[in-house]
């Protein structure tokens, strides 16, 4: 190491809280790669992925109800990315647009931008538009005088600029995505009231948002107005970000000669993630929310929570048997079965030939570890990771959230694989993180750290190579115990650009 790093640039590294081992993998992977997962097949129903019956599905919304009072619930809620990517197509407009010589039609059939043309003729229904107006007459007092495409050009330059509202530098959670009974409902607020169906009497809900330090005053102004919840926060550590490199792997630098470290991605969570003493955490992206929809959304969460809730019940039993060692043949047997059936975890065939003693070992091995129980919608084109049975370097396998980076789409077997998939993740999650001692898992040990990423970027006009860290769903929780449960499309309605505000889920229900 010091001949790739001076004392200078240890001393920095150590001053930051970063670990030296880690930035030296990290450094080991940018110069050998990172090798690319190895899908078997893509999880299919009866393959991987579970569909209940609606019968089924009240049994575990039922159990889930009677047995949350004994858990503590949180959720938890990545929400510390900026706007930036839902006005993407929107920055493009303001920096291309001539003004003076184009007209925006012209601009629209020029750049096949139709996704400016659906904003501008939705304009009066988002939810932001009045607000909108306002400024915009603020800044622009002729603005009645203007021509039609100066008065569009306005409204977008109002809601971009920073004299304006500058949205696209704000994190999505605090930003106007519906409007009930005439107020407008930020997605920090849409997550608190969809926390209500884990609600226990005599407690308060509690809900944890990871965030950007700077914008910790505006979500506090949102969720002081709800007294019952027990909000927290907390950022991502800079001792969790990556170190950059030049495209020959060598340290990228910047003033003062310092090494260039960036956040490490989503992944970096596992640390926010690993800090909570709750029982059971639902996970789901802050931008994930609805204006309608919400008694199907509260029941396949409960379906979820009941699965997680019923499933580590018998893991849980199995475990004292297990550690006890006082378990026959044929409970070894069935623990077997268990774990290749309903956790979908294959034993290898050399299993049966081991001694008692090393079954009874492995067994507690397999089902000693964290549990996340995901929602999986089926596949309609849109972009995200997918559940997928991957093989490692020992040739087991296992179920996995895959993105498409991690795949080897030049590989034609490994492309056609990943064509199959039949659903993807919305992140709809809910973990189990203690064992059956009530003791927390120390999440970091069910990392793949092979499971990250390696991404191109610039800085300060130069090409970069960025590291980022093995995605939360992804790699982070590589070697946790995982079920994929089928879940209604309606339980899944992102924004990722603004122009999703104006689907269905996301405008008042008049029916």
């Amino acid at each position: 190491m010091e001949k790739i790093f001076t004392e200078t640039d240890i001393k920095y590294i150590k001053e930051r809280g970063n670990s030296l081992e880690k930035v030296q993998q990290q450094l080991d992977f940018f110069i050998s790669g990172i090798p690319k997962v190895n899908l078997v097949k893509s999880a299919t129903i009866g393959d991987g992925i579970w569909r209940f019956n609606e019968e089924e599905i009240k049994s575990f919304v039922s159990y889930f109800d009677h047995h949350k009072s004994k858990y503590t619930i949180e959720k938890f809620v990545p929400a510390s990315g900026a706007a930036t990517r839902m006005f993407k197509f929107l920055n493009e407009f303001l920096n291309e647009f001539d003004s003076e010589n184009d007209t925006i039609n012209s601009y629209i059939n020029k750049k096949k931008a139709n996704d400016v043309s659906i904003f501008i003729l939705g304009l009066k229904n988002f939810p932001f538009y009045k607000e909108l107006k306002e400024k915009t007459l603020s800044l622009f007092p002729e603005y009645y005088s203007f021509t039609t495409d100066k008065k569009q050009f306005a409204l977008i330059k109002t809601l971009l600029s920073e004299e304006g509202l500058s949205f696209s530098q704000k994190p999505k959670g605090i930003l106007p995505f519906h409007i009930r009974d005439g107020k407008i409902i930020t997605p920090i607020e849409e997550n608190i009231f969809e926390a209500d169906f884990f609600k226990s009497e005599g407690a308060k809900t509690k809900i944890h948002f990871t965030i950007t330090k700077e914008f910790q005053s505006d979500f506090e102004k949102i969720t002081s107005q709800y007294t019952d919840f027990e909000i927290s926060f907390s950022y991502q550590d800079q001792s969790s970000d990556t170190l950059a490199v030049n495209e020959d792997n060598t340290p990228f630098r910047i003033e003062d000669n310092k090494l260039f470290f960036r956040p490490g991605g989503h992944g970096a969570l596992i640390d926010n993630l690993n800090s909570l003493s709750s029982d059971v955490i639902f996970i789901k992206n802050i931008d994930n929310v609805s204006q309608n929809h919400k008694i199907v959304i509260a029941t396949y969460k409960k379906l979820l929570g009941g699965i997680l809730m019923r499933m580590q019940f018998q893991i849980f039993n199995y475990l004292k048997k297990l550690s006890n060692g006082n378990v026959t043949d044929a409970e070894i047997q069935e623990i077997k079965e268990f774990a290749e059936r309903k956790m979908s975890f294959p034993l290898p065939e050399e299993f049966n030939f081991f001694l008692t003693e090393y079954k009874i070992e492995y067994l507690i091995k397999v089902l000693n570890r964290p549990i996340r129980v995901c929602g999986m919608v089926k596949n309609e084109g849109e972009p995200g990771g997918g559940p997928f049975w991957v093989q490692d370097e020992k040739g087991r396998q296992t179920l996995q959230i895959v993105e498409s980076s991690q795949i080897d789409l030049n590989n034609k077997t490994q492309k056609n694989i990943a064509k199959e998939a039949t659903h993807f993740n919305p992140v709809d999650i809910v973990c189990g993180v203690k064992n059956f001692k009530g003791e927390k898992f120390d999440l970091e040990q069910f990392i793949d750290p092979k499971a990250a990423f390696i991404t191109e970027k610039t800085k300060n006009g130069k090409p970069i190579k960025a590291f980022e860290l093995p995605g939360l769903w992804n790699g982070a929780m590589a070697k946790w115990t995982t079920i994929f449960v089928e879940v209604p499309l309606e339980t899944f309605n992102p924004v990722k650009t603004v122009n999703d505000l104006l689907k269905a889920s996301h405008q008042p229900d008049n029916g």
